[in-house]
């Protein structure tokens, strides 16, 4: 079991404390196409300068875009990841499976997340997320433990990692589906 101690950051002072409590891997948002658009974020060159200073500690760098990307901001969204696989990032934390689908052809190193945004409730699921060319996947945050341990195992059995929030903040509702 590899386990990794993954922190949300939205600023520098975030990023710096993550880093200094032994985070070892971090998240966060550009100035769009994530959950948390209306937080602090990072964008231009204070994404660089995080995933630098993130690199420089050994810590890993994860970008969310974890929202559903309509059709005139494919082309923005696109610019955005090649920004940051340019500056390094580890992986993206994705949403939108068309957006999954460009990334894929564009950047084929580039490791995808599947966000807990996208509701995978089954290991059903993981077939197709697998296909596409995710490495990892944020199950929905309401599952019970039983249908949890089930979705690990075919992971397990697929190769994928599994991310699992194991506090913080609930959603309302339906877990990551922030537009209800």
């Amino acid at each position: 079991m590899i386990s990794e101690i993954l922190a949300p950051v939205g600023n520098d002072k975030m990023l710096i404390a993550a880093v200094r409590t032994g985070a070892d891997a971090v998240y966060f948002g550009a100035d769009k196409f994530n959950a948390r658009r209306n937080a602090e974020n990072f964008s231009g060159e204070s994404l660089k300068s995080a995933i630098e200073y993130a690199h420089l500690n050994n810590v890993k760098c994860y970008l969310t875009l974890n929202t559903v990307i309509k059709d005139n901001e494919f082309s923005e969204a696109l610019n955005l990841v090649k920004e940051v696989y340019e500056y390094g990032i580890d992986a993206v934390i994705l949403q939108d499976i068309g957006l999954a689908r460009l990334i894929r052809e564009n950047f084929p190193n580039l490791p995808l997340h599947a966000s807990t945004q996208m509701s995978v409730h089954s290991p059903a699921a993981l077939n197709l997320l697998k296909n596409m060319g995710f490495c990892r996947v944020v199950p929905a945050r309401e599952l019970t433990k039983p249908e949890l341990i089930a979705l690990c195992q075919k992971a397990k059995d697929l190769g994928l990692e599994v991310e699992v929030f194991v506090h913080g903040a609930l959603c309302m509702c339906l877990s990551g589906q922030c537009y209800f």
